[in-house]
């Protein structure tokens, strides 16, 4: 059984647009999947450039994590799990 996510950490993008958006959180994701792949940590991406909400989902998606994208009342809150820990395994 995985350990739960117990440690959030927030990213705040608003105002940036790709490639910047993108490569803020990629850069973020790769200095925490230590601990993302063992599922204690979740990302939370904020940005309120809906281009980017695509751009992010698609390349942290591809890199095997779970991403999920919740529309607030001016921004998008996006947040990166380990897949594992969204499916139960």
């Amino acid at each position: 059984m995985p350990e739960a996510v117990n440690k959030t950490v927030e990213i705040d993008v608003r105002g940036q647009i790709c490639p910047s958006s993108l490569l803020t959180t990629l850069r973020e994701v790769n200095k925490h999947k230590q601990l993302l792949r063992c599922g204690t940590l979740q990302l939370e991406i904020l940005t309120d450039n809906h281009d980017s909400t695509n751009r992010i989902c698609d390349a942290v998606g591809n890199m095997g994590y779970h991403v999920e994208v919740l529309d607030e009342d001016n921004y998008y809150r996006i947040s990166i799990v380990k897949l594992a820990v969204k499916m139960g395994l």
